[in-house]
């Protein structure tokens, strides 16, 4: 479909092409010197000591389960408000999930109190996810995993360029897993990121995404090294320099793109402050990176005959998520769990676009077709 305005956009432009073009012309595609400046400077970015590039941030987070040890006969506290990889990269491991609820209709990431509720002899870790790009309640739940002995690994897809309390998003807990999708702030099309300030976490990682192989093609190509052992059950989880020389450039532009994300999330709230609309997250707590633009739609209205209003108005809308514990794999994995915000959340939440090339033009668009579709539904 033709949109007037779609969900998401890229911002890719002749810096992105010349970038590829550099990478063809070198003749060396996987994983090599192109990535390793993708990584330095994302960890210079972030602040972390470490940053592992990935072929997906669904890898990123089954590295990070497995690289902590988690295994058969644990469990994970994690949100069911998130993408369904959050929960799967911890049975990939042969360990269960435990669902917890989110904090309110007005913060829809993991409840503190929630997580408490769900621990117990054989919980291992906590996984957090920064909906929206919105900061969890980090310092509480620092203190709950402190307590409790647990790891915490960041699911940070949402937040590149996030911050609270002056500190990266994804840089609180063990380990932060990023995303770089299509939709994402920065964007390769697929690609992810593990941070971590562990060494010992980042040299597990680093084996772990190539094989368990002591050595590279990279390393061999350069005549570093001749031959390879292979020390540990790996996985092929790399990422290759096309996707690393795009990472580079959409990084240089983060900080800006942030910016405009915010500039348009409040105009947005200007302009339905008084119609009713759940808008969550305006507490507007540490530095969020704005990946969405989420709204909570009154009980009173049919959410699909809003979003077909929309749709034809011409504006792309989203659901960000149906909960994972009622997708009919997980409900038969875990029968009779009742996340009562979760589920409201559920039902009533709808995705606005939200990119960095929304002109004034679009936004109006945007929020006059909300105020039509509401007045009908």
């Amino acid at each position: 479909m033709d949109w007037r305005v779609p969900l998401a956009d890229l911002d890719y432009g002749e810096e992105e092409e010349k970038a590829v073009l550099d990478v063809l012309r070198s003749r060396w595609l996987t994983m090599g010197s192109v990535t390793q400046a993708f990584e330095e400077a994302f960890a210079e970015q972030s602040g972390a000591r470490h940053a592992i590039a990935v072929s997906n941030a669904t890898v990123a987070l089954h590295l990070a389960c497995v690289a902590l040890g988690i295994g058969p006969g644990d469990e994970v506290i994690v949100p069911s408000l998130t993408f369904v990889a959050t929960a799967n990269a911890v049975l990939y491991t042969g360990a269960n999930v435990r669902f917890a609820d989110i904090v309110s209709l007005d913060d829809l990431t993991i409840s503190p109190e929630a997580i408490v509720s769900q621990i117990n002899p054989r919980t291992k870790a906590i996984i957090v996810m920064h909906y929206g790009g919105y900061p969890c309640r980090l310092p509480e739940i620092m203190e709950i995993a402190a307590q409790h002995h647990l790891a915490v690994i960041e699911d940070a897809a949402h937040a590149p360029g996030g911050a609270l309390q002056g500190r990266s998003l994804g840089t609180w807990g063990e380990v932060g897993c990023f995303s770089f999708f299509s939709n994402k702030n920065l964007s390769t099309g697929e690609g992810g990121m593990v941070v971590t300030n562990r060494d010992d976490l980042a040299n597990r990682v680093r084996l772990l995404r190539s094989h368990g192989m002591t050595s590279l093609t990279w390393d061999r190509h350069r005549g570093h090294a001749y031959s390879y052992d292979v020390v540990d059950l790996g996985y092929n989880y790399r990422l290759d320099e096309i996707r690393s020389t795009l990472g580079l450039v959409q990084l240089k532009k983060l900080a800006v793109n942030n910016a405009r994300r915010r500039s348009v999330t409040k105009a947005y709230r200007q302009a339905f402050e008084h119609i009713g609309l759940g808008l969550p997250f305006s507490r507007g707590e540490g530095l969020p990176a704005y990946h969405i633009f989420p709204v909570v739609l009154p009980e009173s209205v049919d959410r699909t005959g809003f979003i077909d209003q929309m749709r034809g108005q011409g504006i792309q809308t989203s659901i960000h998520y149906p909960p994972i514990h009622q997708f009919e794999y997980y409900r038969a994995r875990y029968p009779g769990i009742s996340l009562h915000i979760t589920e409201q959340v559920g039902l009533r939440e709808v995705t606005l676009p939200l990119y960095p090339g929304m002109d004034d033009l679009a936004i109006s668009l945007v929020v006059n077709a909300v105020i039509d579709s509401l007045a009908v539904t």
